[in-house]
């Protein structure tokens, strides 16, 4: 299980995360404190507070998906 920390501050972000979130063939969750949400829907992850920094938990690969990933992600140079 692979786990990282994106930021997404913007819908045109999210919506960007999740269309390429739709195209794995596997689980993909993101979760805040205790709340969890399907990255593939876009309402569950707006329902977030994407103000704050944001846990991504997969179990696959990806590579669109890995690129998305690096672009929002928190933390890494």
């Amino acid at each position: 299980m692979e786990t990282k920390q994106i930021k997404l501050n913007t819908p045109k972000e999210v919506m960007d995360f999740v269309k390429t979130a739709e195209q794995c063939d596997f689980d993909i969750d993101i979760y805040y404190n205790r709340i969890t949400m399907d990255a593939k829907s876009f309402l569950g992850i707006m329902s977030l507070d994407i103000s704050k920094n944001l846990n991504v938990a997969y179990n696959g690969y990806n590579g669109n998906l890995e690129n998305v990933i690096k672009k929002y992600a928190v933390g890494e140079a």
